[in-house]
């Protein structure tokens, strides 16, 4: 039934009704089906607001921030058709492929690209957005380490412990330690522009290459925290990091020291998300840098 009237919603704004249906994987903001179009452009359709943690605008949300990255970047992403409360609809990319050697070289030139945009507004973005389907607050600062710390860290954790996941202990350690950031954080020399979710599940490749990035978190940063998260699972190795390197020389410190700090803010997001050993996994970071 259901299959049924996404077709119906389908064909009422494309003109055209799908020739199947199916489901995918993932989509922490809502149900997830590839529909199969007689003229051979396939779409994703994202249903629902995919439960309790999730914002009540999280598809319109997602649907804008893609809409941003195709206006304001070369990074391929989806082509959004339809943002509704309850609907986003986009174009399907080809994937199928793995993260290896060339197509990580190819993320490395995109992830470079992207983070060489700037603004002259802080760190931040224009409105709220959302990350694994929580909300993420992103009021202009000028401070990176006061953004870092508070709409990040501390809100973060403040969000977990108010889920009953984060132990009240360790978000008073947590707390102390994003009061000493400046031990270990410098103001970066401008903001850049980050995906924000930049996980192996939100890359999309084929033959060597990046055909396109999905559910995007994004904001301006310090760069170093989106290449931070995209260590935490293993998502790229030297061979992206190599080649970024080489466009955007990163500074002495970040995998001794500043990595660990930066995976704090996705570890507290899956803190939130699942409790177990993320919180474990604070908990160590915390203790390694005396908190």
């Amino acid at each position: 039934m259901r299959h049924t009237h996404l077709s119906d919603r389908i064909e009422s704004i494309v003109g055209h009704r799908p020739a199947g249906i199916g489901a995918l994987s993932g989509g922490c903001v809502g149900d997830v089906y590839k529909a199969t179009m007689p003229g051979g452009q396939d779409l994703v359709a994202k249903l629902g607001d995919g439960g309790d943690n999730t914002p009540h605008n999280a598809l319109a949300l997602e649907g804008r921030m893609l809409v941003y990255l195709a206006t304001h970047t070369a990074l391929p992403v989806p082509k959004v058709i339809c943002i509704d409360r309850d609907l986003l609809l986009m174009e399907a990319l080809q994937s199928g492929g793995s993260l290896d050697t060339d197509a990580q070289r190819h993320a490395a030139q995109l992830i470079a690209a992207l983070h060489n945009i700037g603004t002259d507004k802080g760190f931040g973005f224009e409105h709220d957005t959302v990350i694994g389907g929580l909300h993420q607050p992103n009021p202009w600062t000028l401070s990176w380490r006061e953004f870092f710390a508070q709409h990040r860290l501390i809100y973060m954790g403040r969000e977990a412990e108010r889920a009953g996941r984060l132990p009240k202990p360790l978000m008073a350690r947590l707390e102390r330690f994003a009061g000493a950031l400046d031990r270990w954080i410098e103001q970066p020399a401008q903001p850049s522009l980050i995906h924000g979710d930049l996980w192996s599940g939100n890359i999309l490749s084929a033959g060597g290459r990046i055909t396109g990035f999905i559910d995007p978190a994004i904001y301006y940063a310090d760069a170093e925290i989106e290449l931070a998260f995209t260590t935490l699972f293993g998502t790229f190795g030297d061979a992206f990091f190599a080649p970024y390197q080489e466009l955007r020389p990163i500074k002495p410190g970040f995998f001794e020291e500043r990595r660990d700090i930066y995976t704090l803010y996705p570890l507290l997001v899956h803190v939130r998300l699942f409790g177990g050993s993320y919180v474990d996994s604070v908990d160590r970071t915390l203790k390694r840098f005396g908190y």
